[in-house]
């Protein structure tokens, strides 16, 4: 696979999807999840998800048509705490994902008085981590996901 290639166009999905905001675009499907299409030439992605809190999903990157990537994910927000400003920081942070691991957010984000942290293992053909948020000492919301490479050949 064009692993360069898979990371351009996660980069650019990515900002275009969640982190990007722009719920004009978003799919209300029937069993209640939504997604989040992006096409680029060959490249296709799908991210779905279930929630409100906490929240579930999974992203898949097509190439001509044949699925070759894809992360599971799984967060929630602590009780008593504001999901929109919660979610204001992870978008911010997940627009400023590092070019060379374009899954998540950066190591590290500050927006006022919250920080985002993100510490994960492995590259773009299988990886896992966890993000978090902390408003001062106190941890408001955390994540974790994994993903790699899929469909490399017959099992």
């Amino acid at each position: 696979m064009d692993i360069e290639g898979l990371r351009q166009f996660l980069l650019e999905s990515n900002r275009a999807g969640y982190a990007g905001g722009d719920e004009k675009k978003w799919i209300k499907e029937a069993d209640g999840s939504t997604t989040i299409p992006f096409v680029k030439g060959k490249w296709r992605s799908h991210d779905n998800f279930f929630g409100g809190e906490p929240y579930g999903g999974r992203t898949v990157v097509f190439y001509e048509e044949k699925a070759v990537w894809m992360m599971v994910y799984y967060g929630w927000v602590m009780e008593g705490v504001n999901p929109d400003l919660v979610y204001g920081v992870l978008r911010g942070a997940l627009m400023r994902m590092p070019e060379e691991y374009p899954y998540r957010g950066p190591q590290e984000y500050k927006q006022g008085e919250f920080v985002y942290r993100n510490k994960w293992e492995g590259g773009l053909n299988k990886f896992s981590g966890e993000e978090t948020i902390k408003q001062g000492e106190k941890l408001i919301y955390k994540a974790d996901y994994r993903g790699g490479e899929v469909d490399k050949r017959r099992g």
